[in-house]
């Protein structure tokens, strides 16, 4: 049997709830419970979800730890686990956002990315599934857990939401598999593109970016990447984009049309979550074409789709949260493997856990292109 030491206290980014800022700590190391897993963290991804958290502009209760990407290696099982999945002690992993409870009606229906347990307990409450956190402060006061509070040096993972990390997968860029790439997979495979098929992306940050990939590797013909950023569309354009087109100086409806021959995409993907780049995907595409919608808004804020044209060209527009965890985890771990998502490059700055506050600082003021992780 491994065995591991393992450090009474850890380094964590606590959010005291009262500001959009971060400050490192030292707590106590998170034990885990039955079916779960401890994970000392190698890095985990700055991403704009986080970010909503951090601002309150989702509801979430204060004070906690963010983080919901991660990389490491297993380092303890929980007492009880009678099947592990075949994680064990010593195994690098990653880890994905959403973490399946395994038995409640979505999960058993193979719908993890609507768990009933994970967006009741965790995402509303920052709980795991038995209704408690696993952190506290020194002092003994209850930390609320973003997925897995990957912002740390040791996390506490439910097993169902850990895969192994393949061999030649790097490990500090493996951990945007867990969200990014993630999310980015089961936005293309809800989609059904096709092989030949034209795809638009508005908005190119890490999920866009990721979204670029993914769709180029399922075989869409073109690729046209849409933001206000000449910065991003350029990074856009070396991960995959055959087109790009700067929405702030073209009309991006009349660039599609053109570079489509007239019709539009067949699949649309809006990866921002504001009104105007949600109203913006739907106009681009062709009879018969699918709007993807990804980027998570604030409460209350709503997006306008066209009624005619939804309508009497057979349009549709989908939501996707991520993907299913336990089938498209594994699956995303070995389309980095085989080289069809290029981690090295999507992965575009780094900082220490020190930094982290200076991390989300620039992404909130969009100075980071492709995702940025903090190492720990």
């Amino acid at each position: 049997m491994t065995c591991i030491t393992i450090p009474e206290t850890m380094r964590a980014a606590i959010w005291q709830g009262d500001s959009p800022r971060l400050t490192t700590e030292d707590v106590p190391v998170p034990v885990p419970s039955r079916d779960e897993a401890l994970v000392r963290i190698t890095s985990c991804g700055v991403c704009h979800t986080d970010l909503h958290v951090l601002k309150g502009e989702v509801a979430f209760p204060a004070p906690g730890v963010i983080g919901h990407e991660i990389s490491g290696d297993v380092v303890a099982i929980g007492e009880g686990t009678e099947d592990a999945g075949g994680i064990e002690v010593g195994n690098p992993v990653i880890g994905a956002f959403i973490m399946p409870c395994t038995e409640c009606e979505q999960c058993l229906r193979g719908r993890d990315d609507l768990c009933e347990k994970f967006f009741g307990e965790n995402r509303l409450k920052g709980n795991l599934f038995d209704g408690t956190s696993r952190l506290a402060t020194a002092d003994g006061r209850r930390l609320s857990m973003y997925s897995m509070a990957g912002m740390a040096e040791y996390s506490v993972v439910p097993i169902s939401a850990l895969t192994p990390r393949p061999q030649n997968v790097p490990a500090e860029e493996g951990a945007i598999l867990g969200c990014a790439a993630f999310t980015a997979y089961g936005a293309v495979r809800k989609s059904g593109l096709m092989e030949g098929e034209t795809v638009a992306v508005v908005a190119v940050g890490g999920v866009g970016t990721s979204l670029i990939q993914v769709a180029k590797h399922q075989g869409a013909s073109k690729v046209i990447a849409i933001d206000v950023a000449d910065e991003k569309l350029e990074a856009a354009r070396r991960l995959g984009a055959d087109e790009v087109v700067n929405s702030t100086t073209t009309d991006p409806r009349e660039a599609v049309r053109e570079m489509t021959d007239g019709k539009g995409v067949h699949v649309a993907f809006e990866a921002l979550g504001r009104p105007e780049t949600f109203t913006q995907a739907a106009s681009l595409l062709r009879e018969g074409g699918r709007m993807i919608a990804i980027g998570i808004a604030p409460g209350g804020v709503y997006g306008e789709v066209e009624i005619s044209p939804l309508v009497r060209r057979g349009q549709t527009v989908t939501g996707s949260f991520g993907a299913v965890t336990r089938v498209d985890l594994p699956a995303v771990a070995q389309l980095a493997a085989d080289g069809g998502y290029r981690l090295k490059e999507a992965v575009t700055r780094r900082y220490s856990l020190e930094q982290v506050d200076e991390a989300y600082q620039a992404l909130d003021r969009g100075e980071i292109t492709g995702r940025a992780i903090v190492v720990m």
